[in-house]
């Protein structure tokens, strides 16, 4: 429901705020007063067109902000979760309106695009009038309303899902026949290329791994040419190891003579000795790591060859040659294959549509039942609106040829307003005022039912009075009981059943220089004295106080 309604400088409102109740909530005043703009406010808060015209007078821009208390599995929280918005149980709707005509729009403080804001609008707010019937444009609304009536939301769901799986079968048999009519074209080839990349088997990275591994070899070869010269001038025939070794014999017979003289010369050879074998050691283990197969190199070398060559031919990479080869494999499997398929894949699809058109008379035949009982209890309600002649209808068109998500009906309200005169749609045949009774009959019928939480009502009760007036407010204060009701209104005896009665008046202000637009909450005594005016016009007597009251009263009784 609206918890409150806050307008900064919007045409003759400087600032305002009001807090709103369940229930009823009737808006009174003078012709002129106001309450057109209080609408429209509202209105551009719900997303309605912005204008620069709404922007009061010497201010650079006016903003409307409406909070809203929503329940649990609100369609509005599906709005917020496609939206990637937090669903915190509140919802505070603001649209800033600029002088140059641009507006921007807010979310609990969190910049939302108009449409966003437009379609939470429409999920938490309903504002009709003899020219604004907002929820009866759009004939899908009238199925919608049929079925919250019937309670068929579950059935409508669970048919959404069978169409889902309907959708889903016959795209996959399509598929499938395309595949295999495309495949069945080029089965020759497809046969060939599928058993020449199955003989080759190409794997993914197979060109990388074996181009590294070439260049390893060929650079091995090079490295293994030096290490040879290495170790053949360190152990071949011209190493210095043996000239050395004989040299370290004869001075050690000599050692004994001259110790001093010969040992750290005899010390030092040895070492230079056992350096030069240890580095043909190394030299040979090097020679060995070295070492490679002349033939996995030229092995190598003509799988690269190959793979580039089949790349060349299928005119794609190296590395996606595998992959070709299990589309290949694939195409062919399905043109050995396929007919099988398709005959489970028909199957799957006429199982489909079966469980779909069995559900969709289904819902269909429930709503022709419930569209009987739907007429019946609307105009039952018609009477006492001043509508005892007029009759409304159901009309529902199926055409099992032409099915949707939620089924092949088509739902649309129909009026006759008179007796020989030709029935036709609601939204053609009705008049203004005649429109907004029929309106609040088939709200009243269908309660809390496929209805926003909170309903606006914009004087529904034009040109009626005594009588009817009553009807309309008994029957706003019977709809007031399930969801939010708030009616601009000029009949007193709509004012006296409010649970909450709000005055909009013009104020002068600067010495008449400038008027701004008031609304306050009158107690009981205002009350009196507000539908007292009601009654008696420019001067309030002591009758049409006497006539409030007992208003006022057969309003609790």
């Amino acid at each position: 429901m609206l918890a409150r309604l806050s307008i900064r400088d919007i045409v003759l409102i400087e600032r305002l705020d009001i807090d709103f109740l369940s229930g009823l909530a009737v808006l009174t005043g003078e012709t002129g007063a106001g309450k057109s703009i209080l609408l429209d406010a509202f209105a551009l808060a719900l997303g309605g067109r912005g204008d620069a015209s709404l922007v009061r007078h010497g201010a650079e821009q006016g903003q409307v902000t409406a909070v809203f208390d929503v329940p649990k599995k609100h369609p509005a929280s599906a709005i917020l979760r496609e939206n990637g918005l937090e669903d915190t149980g509140e919802m505070i709707l603001r649209r800033v309106q600029f002088a140059d005509g641009r507006t921007r729009a807010f979310l609990n403080d969190q910049t939302i695009s108009i449409q966003t804001l437009k379609a939470l609008g429409a999920t938490l707010v309903e504002i009709h009038g003899q020219h604004d019937e907002r929820a009866l444009v759009d004939t899908a609304t009238h199925r919608r309303l049929l079925d919250a009536f019937a309670g068929l939301e579950k059935d409508v769901t669970a048919l959404e899902a069978l169409w889902d799986a309907r959708r889903t079968a016959r795209n996959a048999l399509e598929e499938h026949r395309a595949g295999m009519e495309r495949a069945a074209r080029e089965a020759d080839y497809l046969r060939h290329a599928s058993d020449e990349l199955k003989a080759l088997n190409p794997q993914e990275g197979e060109e990388t791994a074996l181009a590294e591994r070439r260049t390893t070899m060929m650079q091995g070869e090079k490295i293994a040419e030096d290490l040879r010269e290495a170790q053949a001038a360190v152990g071949g025939p011209q190493s210095p190891v043996s000239a050395l070794a004989a040299a370290v014999r004869r001075l050690e017979r000599r050692a004994g003579t001259a110790p001093s003289l010969i040992e750290p010369a005899v010390k030092a050879m040895d070492a230079a000795i056992n350096a030069l074998e240890e580095a043909d050691q190394h030299l040979n283990a090097a020679l060995i790591a070295a070492d490679f197969d002349p033939h996995e190199l030229e092995r190598i070398e003509e799988r690269l060859f190959a793979l580039r060559g089949a790349a060349r031919k299928y005119s794609t990479p190296v590395d996606a040659l595998a992959a070709l080869a299990q589309r290949y494999a694939a195409d062919v499997a399905l043109i050995d294959a396929g007919a099988d398929q398709l005959k489970v894949l028909e199957k799957a699809a006429a199982a489909a549509d079966k469980a779909y058109d069995a559900a969709a008379q289904k819902l269909s035949t429930a709503r022709n039942k419930s569209a009987e009982k739907l007429n019946k209890a609307v105009n039952s309600e018609l009477a006492p609106l001043k509508l005892d002649r007029a009759k409304f209808t159901t009309q529902i068109e199926s055409d099992p040829a032409s099915p949707g998500p939620q089924g092949f009906d088509r739902v649309e309200f129909w009026v006759q307003t008179n007796p020989g005169t030709k029935p036709g749609p609601l939204m053609k045949v009705a008049s203004g005022g005649e429109l907004s009774r029929f309106l609040l009959a088939l709200k009243v019928v269908l309660s809390d039912r496929g209805s926003a939480p909170t309903l606006v009502f914009d004087e529904i009760d034009t040109g009626v009075g005594g009588a009817v007036a009553d009807a309309i407010g008994a029957r706003l204060a019977r709809l007031a009981e399930k969801v939010q009701v708030m009616a601009v209104t000029h009949a007193p005896q709509v004012a006296a059943r409010a649970d909450q009665h709000l005055l909009i008046s013009k104020d002068a202000l600067d010495k008449g220089k400038r008027v701004a637009t008031r609304v306050a909450t009158l107690a009981k005594d205002h009350r009196r004295e507000e539908i007292a005016r009601m009654l008696a016009g420019a001067e309030i007597t002591a009758e049409a106080r006497a006539a409030a009251d007992r208003l006022l009263k057969a309003a609790t009784a």
